[in-house]
């Protein structure tokens, strides 16, 4: 009823109407306070002392009017605490010293004190109650040290109790402690970004990760938890940074991308350093920017889904995962956007991007794209070569692999051209013979989706908040190896007996099966992505980083590409599992529906242009073979063994069939037994190798 309508007079039935009725302009009775009346409030029409019937109203054509309800409103937004009231709950009663005013009269600068623990905290500001936050603040960051909300209690003096399970929906450990900045509990205010696909902020959206992770964060400690929706009162990171550093302005920095899949990046400048963060627009990248500076400067991880988290690396830690993870994809789809004309090319058209960036310090700014690719598709068993001139399995990340090979031989074939290359080469003799890489140089796979196969099929959504990792991680279809579908999408499981394919069966009709790409990045990950050929010369290399644009579920993706066969045994010297970090990026990919192009297209530095193949034929359109084929290889192969032949790290006598100078690389081939054996023991089936005709060829035919 409009609030006007109050105003016009009454035809009272009983004293207890006009009691009911006598406060309508004034103060709201008690069990509304707080909730005030304004303009088309609705009135009560409840149970009770309240249940009576509005009397009759004069005027309308004489109809009576009855009060309608009054509907509850659900109470205002419990604002987040703030660093002063997270303070005063660990520890009540403590004491704020004034330390110093300095500054004119109009600008003064007052310096406060707070001592915790034994150790004194001073904070500044232009009026002593931002001075007193800024000290609660550095107090605070001081306890948010440890990876879980466990450990800081224990450190703080306060027992869990012994048997507490982090997997269960209620956790029986106190939870005031440090609310803002763990798994929020739903009574107090979490820090959660939630993206609905349209930049909104809210409950069951697509939840970014972190655009910068801190220390803590590289811990796999279990979490409680979290609250599958935000509470009413979830804040978006904007909101909450400007809480803690009001003023702050936001830099649009560029806008980048395909069409449906726009990157737009925002600046903000907070205590002297500068956050950038990515979004499908620029609302989100505001949000991103804000979160980064929210975990580097105040330890707020804002996404605890677990199965959104990056996974370490074992080996050489030199950047925070997050950062890396989104500057790996921003170089790769910037350099494909440089290749393709800003997209408009029709070769942009793709299902799938991939590529290889190649790091060689702690900045990320000096890295260096090496590769980029595109394709869904393998050949066709009909247009196999038995001269090494087709490219039999174009999926991109293959091709990526592929295109790093090359960069691999010009990197040999500089450094053995003369004392001054030698230097730029990122390849140093070995103490144990042949090459290796230079301290630091690490290569970094992106994929704009996760690599078909294991840790695919698990995984066709991306990871909700609910999502506590994987519910059934011991079915017998988890790890198992499949093959792509020959001129098709998909995979399928290998047979459980032992297939030999032939080169006549093939010919004759038989499908053609290719081992799929989460298969061969597991099989990269102990043999190495060299290969047979490059191993004679170089020592393994690995990739330190394998990172999603979309799809990421860490469960799926680490036993897709190592953890399945974490039981490998005997292997040579050299020769490793290599965990590589996995991570997402905070910008996840859009899938993108519709038929995917039967060409697939590559690009290593240093060429001019992309080159473009019919991934059916596994050549270009002319019908020539591709720079990537084994044939081609094999040529770049034969010219550094005939300078090298002295200093192989496994003799070759004299190099003739491909296939048998490949098996010359013992080591190699001793470690691929091991692998095979590591997949049949773990009952996840039987390696599918290709026809070996197709290996029989010699460079003088």
């Amino acid at each position: 009823m409009p609030f006007s309508c109050f105003k016009c007079p009454w035809v009272c039935s009983s004293s207890t109407d006009i009691k009911e009725n006598r406060n309508v302009d004034n103060v709201p009775p008690k069990d509304s306070a707080g909730q005030g009346l304004g303009e088309g409030t609705p009135l009560s029409n409840g149970g009770g002392s309240s249940s009576r019937k509005r009397p009759l109203e004069e005027g309308n054509n004489g109809h009576s009017k009855f009060r309608p309800k009054k509907r509850k409103k659900t109470p205002g937004p419990v604002l987040p605490k703030n660093a002063l009231m997270q303070l005063n709950e660990i520890k009540p009663g403590l004491q704020y010293k004034l330390l110093s005013q300095t500054g004119p009269v109009h600008a003064p600068m007052f310096v406060m004190a707070v001592e915790v623990n034994g150790q004194v905290f001073e904070g500044s500001g232009p009026t002593k109650k931002k001075a007193k936050l800024h000290a609660a603040e550095k107090a605070l960051r001081s306890f948010v040290q440890f990876p879980n909300a466990s450990e800081a209690h224990l450190a703080m003096g306060r027992t869990l109790s012994v048997n507490t399970d982090f997997t269960s929906d209620q956790a029986d450990f106190p939870d005031t402690l440090f609310n803002g900045f763990e798994t929020p509990v739903p009574s107090d205010a979490p820090f959660y970004l939630g993206s609905n696909g349209d930049g909104s902020f809210g409950s069951g959206g697509d939840y970014g990760l972190p655009s910068c992770a801190v220390a803590s964060s590289l811990s796999q400690s279990p979490l409680p938890p979290a609250s599958p929706y935000p509470t009413a009162s979830g804040k978006n990171p904007v909101m909450i940074l400007n809480e803690l550093r009001p003023g702050l302005k936001y830099e649009f920095l560029s806008e980048s991308g395909e069409s449906h899949a726009k990157n737009f990046v925002m600046a903000v400048a907070v205590d002297g350093q500068t956050f950038e963060g990515s979004g499908r627009n620029k609302k989100l990248a505001k949000a991103r920017a804000a979160q980064s500076a929210l975990a580097s400067l105040f330890n707020m991880q804002l996404d605890q889904t677990p199965s959104r988290q990056p996974i370490p690396s074992e080996g050489l830690q030199l950047h925070l995962p997050q950062v890396l993870a989104d500057a790996v994809a921003r170089l790769v789809v910037d350099k494909f956007s440089d290749l393709t004309e800003n997209f408009s090319s029709p070769h942009a058209r793709r299902k799938v991007l991939a590529g290889i960036v190649m790091t060689t310090g702690t900045d990320v700014k000096d890295a260096l794209v090496i590769s980029v690719s595109t394709g869904t598709k393998c050949i066709n068993g009909e247009y196999m070569s038995d001269r090494g001139l087709a490219l039999n399995d174009c999926h991109a990340e293959i091709i990526a692999r592929r295109c790093l090979l090359k960069f691999l031989y010009t990197q040999l074939e500089l450094y053995l051209s003369n004392k001054e290359d030698q230097q730029k080469s990122i390849f140093i003799r070995s103490e144990q013979g042949g090459f290796k890489l230079k301290e630091n140089v690490q290569f970094h796979l992106y994929i704009s989706t996760s690599p078909c196969g294991d840790a695919r099929i698990f995984s066709p959504h991306e990871a909700a908040q609910e999502d506590q990792g994987d519910r059934h991680p011991n079915r017998k279809a988890r790890g198992q190896l499949r093959t792509k579908i020959e001129s098709g999408e998909g995979t399928i499981p290998v047979r459980s007996t032992t297939t030999i394919q032939t080169w006549d069966g093939v010919l004759q009709g038989e499908r053609l099966l290719t081992m799929s790409c989460s298969d061969k990045i597991a099989r990269w990950n102990v043999l190495g992505i060299q290969g047979a050929l490059l191993s004679l010369f170089v020592e393994p290399i690995y990739f330190s980083s394998i990172i999603l644009g979309s799809l990421y579920h860490g469960d799926h993706l680490s036993r897709a590409v190592y953890q399945r066969i974490a039981e490998i045994e005997d292997l040579p010297p050299l020769y490793t599992l290599n965990r590589p970090l996995l991570s997402g990026i905070s910008n996840a990919e859009a899938r993108q529906p519709g038929k995917a192009p039967n060409f697939s297209v590559n690009w290593t530095v240093g060429d001019s242009g992309l080159e473009v193949i019919n991934a059916t034929t596994g050549k270009d359109e002319m019908g020539r073979a591709s720079r990537l084929c084994k044939h081609a290889f094999y040529s770049r192969w034969m010219r550094i063994h005939a300078k090298l032949s002295s200093s192989l790290r496994s003799k070759i006598l004299k190099p003739n069939l491909y296939h048998d100078t490949k098996q010359g690389a013992t080591e190699y081939q001793t470690a691929k037994e091991c692998l095979f054996k590591a997949f049949l023991k773990a009952g996840l089936g039987a390696w599918v190798e290709k026809p070996i005709e197709q290996d029989q060829f010699s460079l003088t035919v």
